[in-house]
């Protein structure tokens, strides 16, 4: 990150928590005292439409878009849309990539086919990708709702601020609003920790 700022890319479908998860980057950014840009959604954020965001921060940010081919990090929630943004991913970037597949209602209409291997035509582009199962963790913690949790878990090891931060930013949010689910979501952040890190 040469030039001082952090380039994030979120991607995934309608419903995921992906416009949440920015958010909640963006507050543990602030908090480290970086100025702080973020787009709104960009494409159809109802459940089910494909969405995504541009998170950028460092020291002054002038522009909340990420430059094409730009992103240090691409936190992809889906399979194939992570492959679909992987082009914005710039060399030596890296791909967090949940391998659940949700096709959006583009394939299921029959207008695009759904891609065989999403990882392996990332990899083979010369991209570094670690695909982890987010959605099978939130089934085995019992809430689907989890996956947003689980990606900032697997994306907390590779921001230039502690894990431990993002992490508080999480909980204080919930404990705010819905302190029964704290704890469950705390259990969600390591278990994204831990997957990124086993895909490593």
């Amino acid at each position: 990150m040469s030039d001082g700022i952090t380039n994030i890319l979120v991607a995934g479908i309608g419903g995921q928590g992906v416009m949440t998860a920015t958010e909640i980057l963006a507050q543990a950014a602030i908090a480290k005292g970086y100025d702080v840009k973020k787009t709104e959604v960009a494409g159809m954020a109802q459940r089910g439409g494909v969405v995504n965001s541009h998170l950028r921060f460092g020291r002054r940010v002038l522009s909340p878009v990420i430059p094409a081919g730009a992103a240090h990090v691409l936190l992809a929630f889906e399979a194939a849309e992570g492959l679909r943004w992987s082009k914005e991913v710039r060399p030596g970037g890296l791909v967090l990539i949940n391998t659940s597949r949700l096709p959006p209602p583009v394939v299921s209409m029959g207008l695009y086919p759904y891609p065989q291997d999403p990882v392996a035509e990332m990899r083979a582009a010369g991209l570094r990708v670690q695909p982890f199962d987010a959605s099978g963790i939130a089934r085995e913690l019992g809430e689907i709702k989890l996956i947003n949790t689980i990606m900032l878990g697997a994306i907390a090891d590779h921001l230039p601020f502690p894990a431990e931060d993002l992490k508080a930013q999480i909980l204080s949010r919930f404990r705010a609003r819905k302190p029964e689910l704290a704890e469950l979501n705390e259990k969600a952040f390591e278990a994204g920790r831990q997957g990124a890190k086993a895909a490593a």
